[in-house]
């Protein structure tokens, strides 16, 4: 019944700034949609970003966020991009388990606390 993930939603301080940082740390790129609401490409998904109270259907609150990206890139470039942007690894690079199996991870925190992991399928080596 269910085939795939089509957006995630990220709650945050200001919608603005994480594209600004989104776009600095991972290349993700900005899109508007709806009213003027900001969203970042990942593949063929999306990532929508709202403020808190935006949604009234759900319960969010700022930096509860924990998602996984993909990267087809050696763990080696993402860390070295994430470093000369100024932002700290908080984990890895480390073994974890994906949905299609083994992963290597290197974790860190947007500006507003959510958990961002960018994962590698294939050898363990970053």
């Amino acid at each position: 019944m269910i085939t795939a993930i089509d957006h995630l939603v990220l709650t945050v301080r200001s919608p603005q700034a994480s594209v600004e940082f989104f776009a600095r740390a991972l290349g993700l790129e900005p899109i508007t949609f709806g009213a003027g609401r900001l969203a970042l490409r990942v593949g063929d998904q999306k990532i929508n970003l709202q403020t808190l109270g935006q949604e009234v259907r759900n319960r969010a609150c700022i930096g509860s966020g924990d998602l996984c990206l993909l990267t087809d890139r050696p763990l080696s470039d993402v860390i070295d991009r994430l470093t000369a942007a100024g932002i700290a690894i908080v984990e890895g690079p480390v073994q974890k388990s994906g949905a299609r199996g083994a992963i290597t991870s290197v974790y860190f925190n947007d500006p507003d606390g959510n958990l961002i992991e960018i994962s590698r399928y294939g050898t363990p080596t970053p």
